[in-house]
């Protein structure tokens, strides 16, 4: 559906009385704003850290839940299933701890990322 079927389809919405002008105008504003770039993947890793604060062993649960916005309790929960699913989760938690650097602790540090 192009966008200008859209518009139309909402301007008959507005018509029959299915939408007020408040809810016409904001979904109008939806379609015609363009959406916000993504943050590039490669960002996303670059600015992964595994946690000084929120840790048990090497941080890499508190890392993640910081970078996805999801508890770290769920991303150790993952980390536990998978362990039990052919030990996957504990060669990836590993392999995490290895390879992504902890966060600094100084606050005069963090704020550089």
């Amino acid at each position: 559906m192009s966008l200008a079927d859209e518009l139309i389809q909402l301007e008959q919405l507005r018509d029959r009385g299915s939408l007020s002008a408040d809810e016409f105008q904001s979904a109008k504003r939806k379609l015609l704003t363009p959406p916000a770039p993504a943050e590039s993947v490669f960002q996303a890793i670059n600015g992964l850290r595994r946690s000084s604060t929120d840790r048990w062993m090497g941080g890499v649960c508190g890392g993640l839940a910081t970078a996805t916005g999801m508890g770290a309790w769920l991303w150790r929960m993952i980390f536990v299933l998978l362990l039990l699913a052919g030990g996957s989760g504990l060669v990836a938690y590993l392999v995490l701890w290895f390879f992504v650097p902890l966060e600094p602790s100084t606050p005069a540090l963090r704020s550089t990322y």
